[in-house]
Formats: C-alpha cells, structure tokens, sequence
C-alpha cells in the first residue's frame, strides 16, 4: 500500500535493470520541498525487490525474499522527480543460482542508485535474503 501512495511509474524492467521514477508531488514532498527520506527508501525498496523477483521468475525460483539491512547514503536534497535504478543483477543471479542449489538461506547486498536530472542525490545498499 505504500508503494502505490507514492506513485511509482516503471520505466524499464527486466533482468539485468530496473528503473523506477517517483514524482516530486504533494505526497512525497516535504516541508522543504524535497522529497521525503520515506518515499526514497520505498523506491530503493521497490527497485531492488523488483530486479530480485524478475530474476527469482526467470530461474522458476519459489524463494521468498526479504530485506535484512538498509543503508542509505544522502548525497544532497531531492528537488524534482527521482530516478531510481538497480543494476545488480549478477550479485541477485549467483545468488539465486546458489539457493536453487543448496536450498539454504542465501544473503546478498544489493546497491540501487537515485537520480534527480541525471545527478546523483543518494544511494542505497539492501542486504536482501532468500531462501
């Protein structure tokens, strides 16, 4: 549910990346007119747990993922719409591979980027575990 409050528009998806646009609106601005640190982590949430389950649908996985960790890195203040993007689909691929494998629990960090006009405004590191 809060996903769709802060109205993602999927602009690429697939297995090797994903890009997420979240618009600077009155549900994600705050009182300085930037976007909330909330509706920046959900889409560092929502772009890297998308790029996880394209690649988890691709190798018919039934692994359930969840995030374990969140670090976040906030370069400067998000004054427009924000471009969130995931490329760590090799990490997110071995890992898979692994679990398919072993069955066992598998944790890995995925790094997912934010843009503001193609500036670099924060970037994210979710250690996600599946299993």
């Amino acid at each position: 549910p809060i996903i769709s409050y802060c109205r993602p528009k999927i602009i690429k998806s697939d297995c090797d990346i994903v890009e997420i646009q979240i618009p600077l609106k009155r549900r994600t601005k705050n009182h300085l007119n930037s976007m909330y640190f909330g509706a920046l982590s959900v889409g560092a949430d929502f772009s890297g747990g998308l790029l996880v389950m394209n690649i988890l649908r691709k190798n018919k996985s039934n692994a359930k993922l969840v995030f374990k960790d969140f670090k976040a890195n906030f370069i400067k203040r998000a004054t427009s719409d924000v471009l969130f993007v995931c490329k760590s689909s090799e990490v997110i691929q071995s890992s898979v591979i692994k679990n398919s494998s072993d069955k066992a629990r598998v944790n890995f960090e995925v790094y997912v980027e934010a843009f503001c006009s193609g500036e670099l405004v924060a970037d994210f590191y979710l250690t996600t575990s599946i299993k």
